[in-house]
């Protein structure tokens, strides 16, 4: 079997408000660029990656792996992500490798878990992702901690999630402080609560609110402040756990801040961590060093979801639910729609593969929306109510 062709497009689909975030805002949808690698023997596998159009980038990359094998997953990773460390480029090789797993599960008939060890668990817990909202579907903005504390008690209700996390960094501190509180206070003791800042606060900022936030048992406290040292500044000073998907976010990394004591908690995400099986790899140091495993989401459409979903039922030490943003889509474009919450989980898709199919005419839809709206990634998450804003980390 010979992969021959590679194609990209890139899609928008709408949310249900507008996101924001330390670094800006998601306008009211959200932009991957989906993979489709064709074999000689007429098996497609699918991918997916973020970070706006990525479908010049993985044009580039088309030429190194036609011809390939899709099992030789370690020759196509020396050949896309090796050869030139100036191009190198995590994001691009996992969703190749994707959409190779996708294919070896399709050839197999077995699902993409059984390619990575096999399924220790059929459905993956997942959290109420809190953010503040511009243009929330019932109208006006969250502006107040009790405004984060009702979505969160909405989620509970419609979708069962048992923990959330609140995207800090955005509003004041204490008032960020003050939303978990209410949290804690509304939905009871053992519902799992989060908060991260994403790097932006100072040391002494993230120590401050991390005393406050003692009281209320956080799961764990992530990206409290910027780069492992500052993380490592924050462990030391607060008795919450730390974790990250910031620092480190690459293998290159990973072993400084496990000797500065820097994190207790790792978030893996299949595009910084190489993969599926890079993911794997990861949770084999993680689980060396006694440290803990999440599972990071990147705002990702149902292919990506059908892959977290399948890595982490491989991995027995996830047990973190994990972080998702797609209860704030308004539809998917795989065959089916969006995938279902049931009690709280996610089922992991039954195979072969991903075990998911594109839609062709939601791909259509919204590929047109995209080549509307343009990549807001290009506009650096521009913040529309405040126009010359710019983010600044370690400046709270």
């Amino acid at each position: 079997m010979k992969i021959t062709d590679l194609r990209a497009r890139c899609v928008a689909i709408p949310l249900n408000c507008q996101l924001r975030h330390n670094t800006g805002v998601h306008p009211g949808y959200f932009l991957r660029t989906i993979l489709e690698l064709m074999t000689d023997e007429g098996i497609v596998g699918l991918g997916e990656v973020g970070g706006g159009d990525q479908t010049a980038a993985l044009a580039k990359l088309k030429p190194r792996i036609v011809g390939l094998d899709p099992f030789h997953l370690e020759t196509i990773k020396l050949k896309v992500l090796r050869s030139i460390y100036y191009l190198s480029n995590a994001r691009l090789y996992a969703a190749i490798e994707m959409a190779c797993l996708d294919i070896q599960g399709k050839v197999l008939g077995r699902p993409m878990c059984d390619l990575l060890g096999g399924a220790v668990r059929r459905a993956i817990p997942m959290i109420a992702y809190l953010f503040w909202r511009y243009d929330r579907p019932e109208g006006g903005d969250d502006e107040r901690a009790e405004d984060v504390a009702e979505h969160c008690e909405q989620l509970q209700r419609e979708l069962g999630v048992q923990a959330m996390k609140l995207k800090a960094g955005v509003m004041p501190p204490d008032e960020e402080a003050r939303a978990v509180e209410l949290c804690r206070e509304r939905l009871g003791p053992a519902f799992g609560l989060r908060i991260d800042p994403n790097g932006v606060w100072s040391v002494p900022t993230a120590v401050r609110i991390g005393r406050r936030l003692e009281a209320v048992g956080l799961e764990y406290f992530e990206d409290p402040a910027w780069g492992i040292e500052g993380n490592a500044a924050v462990r030391s000073q607060v008795r919450i756990p730390v974790a990250t998907n910031m620092f480190p976010a690459k293998f290159d990394d990973l072993g400084p801040a496990i000797r500065l004591g820097a994190v207790d908690i790792v978030l893996t995400d299949l595009h910084y961590w190489e993969g599926s099986r890079g993911v794997k790899d990861l949770a084999a140091v993680c689980r060396t060093f006694g440290l803990g495993v999440a599972m990071h989401s990147g705002a990702e459409f149902g292919v990506e979801l059908a892959a977290m979903l399948h890595t982490a039922a491989t991995i027995p030490e996830m047990t973190f639910a994990g972080d998702a943003h797609y209860h704030y889509l308004v539809d998917d474009v795989i065959v089916g729609g969006k995938l279902a919450y049931e009690q709280g989980c996610i089922a992991v898709p039954d195979g072969p593969g991903l075990g998911v199919e594109l839609d062709p005419e939601k791909m259509e839809r919204y590929e047109r929306l995209y080549q509307e709206k343009g990549d807001y990634y290009a506009r650096f998450h521009q913040d529309p109510r405040r126009p010359a804003w710019y983010p600044a980390p370690g400046g709270v």
